[in-house]
């Protein structure tokens, strides 16, 4: 039996996210139980936990084009040793990034806190994908659908703001505040719009396979959508700056930008909602009710991001826990319930069957436990912050009292953080044995 490459990304990451929830489930209960867990310290657990879940995003719509491609799109990969070689070096990075945060080896910044020289295996690992990646879509003649023009986006300009994220360890970079924090932070939010860019890809795609409608990848709305998405790649970071000295308005611009993103999206999965019928909601009952869960986080996500952009309240909530809600309110909320439908539309399309009885139940208890959790885990963030910004501008308590004072919040937080963890590996349970499963076929 011919093996599938992509499923095997899949796989590495699901494992990829246990191993990311489990150091942030731990971390989460360090930040209020200081004692909690101490074999593994803190300041291990946070980069563990980024580092791995940063992975789950990119293993899985990596793992979703190698398999949409030959199976869906008639495109043949261009090279299936070079697809090897990927997920060799994907495999070895991680390993050697893990290890280091273990052994307290640290030397990057951010989402890559690892030693600078592991981004070269990185480096490497991305052209070899994208030459592939490219090398196969070239393959497609007439108009591409609006999914490829995303993945194509989003494959480069990782690459371009992967490689801005590390001129720190230029001088020229390093030695000039300003500079330094410009550029790092435009690389940042640049690189989040990179990979929403591949995400929002899968999303259509999964969108148009539901629906049977190939017209969904090719509709002006969707065009726009990407228009919108390649244009908050480019201006869209500049909000994250606000230390640095720059004009209002480019603030201004890039959070409009940003949420014209969000809006158009959730047009477009809400119009589409609306389009399928009762007979192929049931058969892609699982992916369908992620990609659901996925607009109403859309929107609650706005909600957050419009009232933060008001300067009035921003001076209150930049930088409190209200910026972290925001932030995962769009990596769990948004895309990882994306990439569930994505993961399990192409687990349904490898095991050729419908899930038992059983197992939709298992599955479908988790999908509530992680949405419910999620909404606590996120009004608790948001509700902390609200009170840690009003203590720290009235500026009458010390850190410290301001931090007992939202401890309980933090404490309900933690364990919420707790429950998106089971319920995680409910949904994912049954996947992963599916694929052992397929695995071990001969």
């Amino acid at each position: 039996m011919k093996k599938e490459i992509g499923v095997l990304f899949v796989f590495l990451s699901i494992i990829s996210l246990w191993g990311g929830l489990l150091f942030g489930t731990i971390s989460s209960f360090q930040f209020v139980f200081p004692d909690f867990f101490e074999f593994i310290p803190f300041f291990k657990n946070r980069p563990l936990h980024v580092s791995l879940v940063v992975s789950w995003i990119f293993l899985s719509v990596v793992g979703g084009i190698y398999y949409y491609l030959p199976k869906f799109c008639n495109l043949p990969l261009f090279s299936k040793k070079m697809a090897i070689i990927h997920v060799i070096l994907f495999v070895i990075t991680g390993l050697l990034i893990v290890g280091s945060y273990f052994m307290g080896k640290f030397g990057g910044r951010e989402y890559w806190e690892f030693p600078p020289v592991f981004s070269i295996l990185i480096i490497i690992s991305w052209i070899i994908f994208g030459l592939n990646y490219f090398k196969t879509i070239l393959n497609k003649i007439g108009q591409w659908p609006v999914y490829m023009w995303m993945w194509s986006t989003g494959v480069c300009f990782f690459l371009f703001t992967f490689l801005e994220s590390n001129l720190w360890i230029f001088p020229y970079f390093r030695d000039n505040l300003i500079r330094d924090i410009t550029v790092q932070w435009k690389a940042y939010g640049a690189l989040v719009g990179s990979w929403n860019m591949l995400v929002y890809g899968t999303a259509i795609f999964v969108m148009e396979r539901i629906k049977g409608d190939e017209s969904i990848a090719k509709s002006k709305l969707a065009f726009l959508m990407y228009f919108l998405g390649f244009t908050n790649l480019l201006f869209g970071w500049a909000h994250h700056i606000y230390i640095v000295p720059t004009a209002p308005w480019i603030r201004y611009l890039s959070y409009a930008i940003s949420m014209t993103e969000l809006i158009i999206l959730a047009r477009i999965i809400w119009t589409w909602k609306k389009s399928i019928t009762d007979a192929k909601k049931e058969f892609h009952f699982i992916p369908f009710r992620f990609l659901v869960a996925s607009d109403f986080w859309i929107f609650f996500n706005l909600t957050i991001a419009l009232l933060i952009s008001v300067p009035a309240i921003n001076i209150y909530t930049h930088g409190t826990h209200i910026t972290v809600a925001h932030a995962m309110g769009s990596s769990i909320g948004i895309n990882t319930m994306i990439l569930f439908s994505s993961v399990l539309f192409i687990i349904n399309n490898v095991i050729k069957q419908e899930y038992t009885q059983i197992q939709k139940s298992i599955i479908t208890t988790g999908y509530w436990v992680v949405n419910i959790s999620l909404f606590i885990f996120l009004i608790s963030l948001i509700v902390s912050g609200i009170i840690k910004g009003i203590l720290v501008a009235e500026n009458e308590l010390t850190f410290q009292s301001i931090m007992q004072k939202i401890n309980s919040y933090l404490i309900v937080f933690s364990f919420a953080g707790l429950g998106i963890f089971l319920g995680i590996l409910m949904i994912t349970y049954y996947p992963i044995t599916f694929i052992l499963k397929y695995w071990r076929k001969k």
